[in-house]
């Protein structure tokens, strides 16, 4: 069983371009991932623990997460 998965890897999961990750890096925002000697890898659990985060009931509950409608 896979245990990690790359940047490309994660892209093609979630149907996002690869610079879409490296911006939430940079951002400080998305899953955690592990950089080693300049590569950047994705652990399957953290992963997993990313998108249960990501699971909501209803347009209401997803903005309440963001500080409002608007994201203030």
């Amino acid at each position: 069983m896979i245990q990690h998965l790359n940047q490309v890897d994660l892209s093609r999961r979630w149907k996002i371009s690869p610079r879409t990750l490296e911006r939430w890096r940079w951002a400080g925002c998305g899953p955690r991932y592990i950089k080693v000697g300049g590569r950047v890898i994705y652990r399957l659990e953290d992963i997993e623990a990313y998108e249960a985060g990501q699971m909501f009931n209803n347009t209401a509950e997803f903005a309440a997460t963001r500080g409002g409608i608007h994201g203030r």
